[in-house]
């Protein structure tokens, strides 16, 4: 019973003397620091001239990207070491057959003439009225053929 009550009374004290010195420290004075008059701050800064320009020059504009045509985008996503060839790994291994019939001359490298060749005989033949314009339906034509999907073997 002795050892409960010195216990609670060592809580007391301890609760006691936390509270005294959270009133002392509340209690001092902690000046927070004033800043000086703007009077002393714009003394401090340049002066312009009476001529001087209200306004400085505007930033440069960033340099205009050249556009790219569709096909050179379509040509740009499959070279993907950026050397203006398409390799035979490039083009992903089920292209293979695409990659030989686009690639004329025969030497596993694609060149974007080649590729421009390709597509333009592709729109022309599409291009049923020849007026350079493709209709909904002509366009239709230019979907690659999808393979048959095999019957279920359920």
């Amino acid at each position: 019973m002795q050892r409960i009550l010195l216990g609670g009374i060592g809580a007391l004290m301890l609760a006691a003397g936390g509270l005294w010195l959270w009133q002392t420290q509340a209690a001092s004075e902690n000046p927070i620091p004033v800043a000086p008059p703007v009077e002393a701050v714009s003394d401090a800064l340049p002066k312009a001239g009476v001529n001087a320009p209200a306004f400085g020059p505007p930033p440069p504009s960033p340099p205009e990207a050249p556009k790219t045509s569709r096909e050179e985008v379509r040509f740009n996503r499959y070279d993907r070491n950026r050397d203006e060839l398409i390799s035979r790994v490039e083009m992903m291994g089920s292209r293979t057959k695409a990659f030989k019939l686009l690639d004329r001359d025969g030497n596993n490298l694609l060149t974007f003439e080649e590729w421009a060749v390709a597509t333009g005989d592709r729109f022309a033949a599409a291009d049923k009225d020849a007026d350079n314009l493709l209709t909904r339906k002509e366009f239709a034509r230019t979907r690659p053929k999808q393979a048959a999907k095999p019957a279920c073997r359920c």
